[in-house]
């Protein structure tokens, strides 16, 4: 048994516990006028989730597959370009969620791409635009909170805790950022992979 154990863990890569659902999405980088900029996607207002929110091109994980080719995958289905347009420069920092949510960022280069004229899938963005990169290392993004608050069900076994119904449970808050820029507002898991960004660049 010990011996058993020793080689079960001994081998072991670990992982975050519980169920996660996992995703991955590409920080696009493009040069227009020899400046490189940000690549966002809008999304298609048919979406039923986020409809018309700002994002980077990504999407859920399918079996077997490792994050950076699901980034890779999603962006070449969502902006109809193929892999050898992209170039993955590497990770970013991952973001492990509240809501049993982990995100995979890859930063990375698209080659040979206009940014004014990608055919871009209208089932799922309804349009694209830039944003130079230096605007987002020049400025600082605006910071609110929201807190988190644990809630139970009726029947939760109270009688089995010390103190019963009045348990001090763990309170939370994390920071939603907001980066303005012109007429859009590029915020929330967006704008904290972007933050991340800048964060590694300086």
């Amino acid at each position: 048994m010990q011996k058993h154990l020793k080689t079960i863990f001994q081998n072991r890569k670990p992982r975050p516990e519980g169920l996660y659902h996992e995703f991955a999405v590409l920080v696009p980088i493009v040069k227009v006028q020899d400046e490189l900029e940000l690549l966002f996607e809008i999304r298609s207002e048919s979406l039923k989730n986020q409809p018309k929110e700002i994002c980077f091109p990504g999407g859920k994980m399918e079996s077997g597959e490792t994050p950076m080719d699901c980034a890779i995958r999603e962006t070449c289905e969502e902006l109809n370009i193929t892999p050898e347009q992209i170039e993955i420069y590497g990770p970013l920092d991952y973001l492990v969620m509240h809501h049993n949510m982990i995100l995979y960022p890859f930063l990375g280069y698209l080659s040979s791409v206009d940014p004014q004229r990608i055919q871009f899938n209208k089932d799922e963005v309804s349009a694209v635009f830039t944003v130079p990169l230096q605007h987002f290392i020049e400025t600082k993004p605006i910071q609110h909170f929201v807190y988190n608050k644990t809630h139970t069900t009726e029947d939760f076994p109270f009688h089995m805790i010390p103190n019963g119904k009045n348990y001090p449970w763990h309170t939370g808050k994390r920071p939603v950022l907001f980066y303005p820029y012109q007429d859009q507002i590029i915020w929330g898991i967006t704008a904290r992979i972007i933050n991340n960004l800048v964060n590694i660049l300086s």
